[in-house]
């Protein structure tokens, strides 16, 4: 899950912008060669392979290649004057390819796609469209080598001053975009097979895409891909709109042919890193107060119910799961956009966008999988969340699924109801005669504070009966209480949990606020695992 290392080499300058491409580009493209492409081709193409043994496209690279560290891989640059489309000063959109090296030993094939003859044309690998200056890498000893390429980029607005980078596809079939803060973070995948399970997690390649060229003028791109991998094959259709002013959207169908069973099919996943937040302040040593590149898991269920859950750096793997039935959305959200909360001004993570899943067809029934895992570091995905069909998965399947994403600060919808703004968590009370000291876990209670704004909280009159309704998984509530804060127009609900068993069983927590009989705000859903007696500092 070493997401950073892996997709660093994505991290151009997006805030800068890269030069605008001159009007004398040539184009990568080998026009001598085409074949009919169609969507329903891939799909037929991925379904055949899917009755077929798997072999891997990995390939060993040249040594030159294969040793190379990641500050030299990252020296490797293509040239700009290549990229795809930059023949044609009509084109809005122009696409950057990433060189085949390091841990990036999967050779992806790349095509252009021609809208009039609906024929598509081969990318072919050529030293001479990367720069390998300070690289350690002669380009000399690659020719003749038929590499691939290991991903691409998309960028818009050449007619400007500068090229503004977009979207990246690098590294098995991970990919993701930015927001109109220009400002990478969380990724998505393509598909999620066995997480979380004990014969290890299978990571799918997209093995080859197809670029159909965009109309003149329009900053919106189909890209076509095929996925493989030991279990699956699937054919992906993406419609990437790059010309929103809140960020990137993307609409996906993906259909998905299955080899063999799969234990746990993972659809639509994304994956995000939470290092700590408010309510994990002293999670780890760091100069910076919060950590994350999303705070929350948000769910709009298929009966309407909104669940936000706060995001837990755990001791050990947590793997939750959330039944629904034709879900209406959900997504790993950044809500808090503060950088007075961060201060940090080198990953900016007040800039980090949100990742928003609207279904576009019939999902049925099935769960949102949450799997937290452990990490002491910024530079690992721990968060990872994906859609579970209910039906067990097995060989010879086609499974489709259509989807948009929406790469956008924040979701494209909101409940109609107030929604948590932050958790907080500390020392609660104790039992009466408690000896400090005394680690006993029937004397101690953990303290929760949940702050929900927006209406109708903003609105409500001063003498409102507001109260919280709050439950436990485990152990049991010994103090509630909630308070209006006119500060941030809101209020905040406060509780106590206290163990009642074993004082290290994980406990899920679930709030809201009511006014008598009227629901006030989302339902908060907290996961929280006591420490050990011997880690507890009370």
């Amino acid at each position: 899950m070493q997401r950073r290392t892996l997709l660093k080499a994505s991290l151009a300058l997006t805030s800068l912008g890269l030069p605008a491409i001159p009007a004398f580009a040539k184009s990568p493209i080998d026009e001598s060669k085409g074949q009919p492409f169609s969507f329903g081709w891939l799909k037929d193409k991925a379904r055949k392979m899917a009755r077929s043994a798997y072999q891997s496209p990995a390939e060993k690279l040249p040594e030159a290649l294969a040793s190379l560290a990641p500050l030299n891989y990252q020296k490797i640059v293509y040239d700009w004057h290549d990229a795809l489309w930059s023949s044609d000063p009509k084109v809005a959109l122009r696409v950057h390819f990433f060189h085949v090296g390091m841990h990036f030993n999967t050779p992806v094939r790349m095509h252009d796609v021609d809208p009039d003859t609906g024929k598509a044309h081969p990318i072919p690998f050529k030293p001479e469209l990367f720069d390998y200056d300070h690289s350690g890498v002669d380009p000399k000893q690659l020719e003749g080598h038929n590499l691939g390429f290991a991903g691409w980029r998309l960028a818009v607005n050449p007619g400007g001053p500068y090229v503004n980078e977009v979207a990246s596809f690098l590294g098995a079939s991970y990919f993701r975009a930015i927001d109109k803060d220009k400002q990478y973070g969380l990724s998505a995948r393509g598909l999620a097979i066995d997480t979380d399970e004990p014969g290890g997690e299978e990571f799918p390649d997209f093995t080859q895409f197809w670029f159909e060229r965009p109309k003149d003028g329009s900053e919106r791109v189909t890209v076509y891909a095929l996925l493989d991998s030991p279990s699956a094959t699937g054919a992906y259709r993406f419609d990437i709109d790059a010309g929103n002013a809140q960020g990137v959207i993307m609409d996906i169908s993906a259909h998905v042919y299955t080899r063999k069973a799969i234990k746990r099919l993972g659809i639509a996943p994304m994956t995000s890193m939470y290092l700590k937040g408010t309510a994990q302040e002293t999670a780890r040593d760091t100069i910076y107060p919060l950590m994350h590149d999303s705070d929350r898991l948000s769910m709009w269920r298929g009966n309407g119910e909104w669940i936000c859950r706060p995001l837990y750096n755990p001791p050990t793997i947590q793997f939750n799961t959330f039944m629904d039935e034709n879900p209406r959305g959900f997504g790993l959200v950044q809500r808090d956009h503060d950088f007075n909360d961060y201060r940090d001004p080198v990953t900016w993570y007040n800039r980090r966008p949100s990742l928003w899943l609207k279904p576009t067809n019939k999902w049925g029934k099935g769960q949102i999988a949450l799997m937290e895992m452990p990490t002491v570091g910024e530079t690992v995905d721990n968060i990872v969340a994906f859609w579970i069909p209910e039906k067990p998965v097995h060989s010879g399947e086609h499974l489709h699924y259509d989807y948009t994403l929406y790469w956008w600060p924040e979701p494209p919808v909101s409940p109609s109801l107030a929604i948590v703004d932050k958790t907080w968590s500390g020392m609660g009370n104790v039992q009466e005669g408690w000896i400090p000291g005394n680690k006993s876990p029937d004397q101690y209670a953990r303290r929760f504070a949940v702050d929900f704004v927006g209406s109708p909280l903003d609105k409500l009159p001063d003498d409102a009966h507001v109260t919280v309704n709050v439950s436990a998984s485990n152990g049991k509530i010994s103090y509630t209480s909630t308070h209006a804060m006119k500060p941030i127009n809101g209020y905040r609900a406060v509780f106590d949990w206290m163990p009642t068993s074993d004082a290290t069983t994980p406990v899920t927590l679930r709030a809201y606020l009511v006014n008598g009989n009227q629901t006030l705000t989302e339902t908060w859903l907290y996961q929280w695992v006591p420490p050990a007696p011997q880690d507890r500092h009370y």
